[in-house]
């Protein structure tokens, strides 16, 4: 591969959600759930305290802006009421008691403004990757975007292109879908267009408001879960097809795996009141599955190695912790402990979805590592797919 990346720089949430907070708006929308007596310990479970949103709960949480009672139902019910021998006063008082009774936001109202703070905390993380690579947006040949939970056309790709602005030669390439695998999967995208061409630069952006996918009015576990896992971050780094003085690694070799038959167990479902995300308790066993792919591609590629080859680092984005503790069970057992340090920090503060692998690199980054420290990202996303990169430390 031979391409090499500039640290990367990121945005998160200025919103601190707390986590009692959020189990206190739980407790008092759903006082009958059955799992209510259970919400602590799934909280505790998570090992999340707080999280950033680009927006603050309240937000997330507010009663429509609109009527209680939509034009149509209005009139619907006006007519049903008058049929049913009611004089024009009860009618009346009726339909303004139907109307006061609060409505869920529409999409509109829910992704309007989070599509905003994407963009917003996208050209914030653009410019200071930038910045940290030496480079202006001038000199930017390919803009990789992606963001999953605010649909938009045109999207981030453009609405960067004018923000920065960037040339009107630069090649953009969207990739709103990939989600969780953003990172690790743009970073290989890079790489092989700097290969081939080795005076390209190549910025990645990716920016996630996934605090959209908090719906208070659903009433499953499930719903909790994603209540209290999601945070809100933008991420950008530069990629180059050779080594300039701000280059931190050097990319390698990628790798990419996809399980068949497995897009039911994660997905976005948009609805009247904006953006689900559903999850199926089968989802964990499956990214296991590309865990244990990639231990093989590693294996393989190193199998002829004269010494003993193991990663000092191992930057992945699994989706939670239950598969982190898979990974260090199955990793071999000659590797060292610790490798998922990092990964394990940034979880603490919340679950970034396509941003999460360069946070974590970044984390690493600032703790300082060796010259030649030997590195893979890995990330698995709803499909089931999942990309993994690997590189060295300069």
């Amino acid at each position: 591969m031979g391409a090499y990346l500039c640290p990367p720089a990121v945005m998160h949430g200025e919103h601190s959600i707390q986590t009692d907070q959020i189990l206190a708006e739980v407790r008092s929308r759903h006082p009958q759930a059955p799992w209510l007596p259970r919400i602590d310990g799934i909280a505790a479970s998570t090992g999340i305290t707080a999280r950033g949103w680009m927006l603050p709960l309240e937000t997330a949480v507010a009663p429509s802006g609109g009527s209680g009672l939509r034009t149509p139902g209005a009139d619907a019910a006006r007519e049903a009421l008058t049929r049913d021998g009611f004089d024009e006063d009860e009618v009346d008082r009726a339909i303004a008691a139907l109307d006061a009774i609060p409505a869920p936001q529409t999409i509109q109202e829910r992704t309007a403004p989070a599509w905003a703070a994407v963009q917003n905390y996208a050209e914030r993380a653009a410019r200071e990757a930038l910045e940290i690579a030496g480079l202006d947006a001038a000199d930017v040949d390919c803009l990789i975007t992606s963001h999953s939970t605010t649909p938009a056309l045109p999207g981030l790709d453009l609405s960067l292109f004018n923000r920065l602005p960037l040339r009107s030669d630069a090649l953009l390439l969207p990739a709103s879908q990939w989600a969780c695998i953003a990172g690790t999967r743009s970073l290989a995208l890079a790489a092989d267009l700097v290969a081939a061409d080795p005076d390209r630069v190549v910025l990645v952006v990716v920016s996630e408001a996934l605090s959209t996918t908090y719906q208070p009015a659903d009433d499953t576990l499930e719903s909790l879960i994603v209540r209290l896992l999601f945070a809100d971050t933008a991420v950008a780094a530069v990629v180059t097809g050779r080594p300039r003085t701000e280059s931190i690694l050097r990319l390698d070799a990628a790798w990419h795996h996809t399980l068949p038959k497995t897009s039911d167990l994660h997905w976005l479902d948009t609805r009247a009141d904006g953006t689900h995300f559903v999850m199926d308790r089968r989802g964990p066993r499956a990214v296991q599955e590309t865990v244990t792919a990639m231990w093989e591609w590693l294996r393989t590629r190193h199998e002829n190695d004269k010494q003993a080859w193991h990663p000092d680092l191992l930057l992945a984005h699994p989706g939670g912790t239950r598969v982190m503790e898979y990974m260090e069970q199955t990793m071999p057992d000659d590797w060292p402990t610790g490798l998922l340090e990092y990964s394990r920090d940034s979880y603490t503060t919340g679950n970034r979805g396509g941003a999460a692998v360069l946070d974590i690199l970044r984390r690493a980054h600032d703790a300082g590592q060796k010259t030649g420290s030997h590195t893979v990202l890995y990330a698995a996303a709803p499909g089931l797919t999942a990309t993994a990169v690997e590189g060295e430390w300069l």
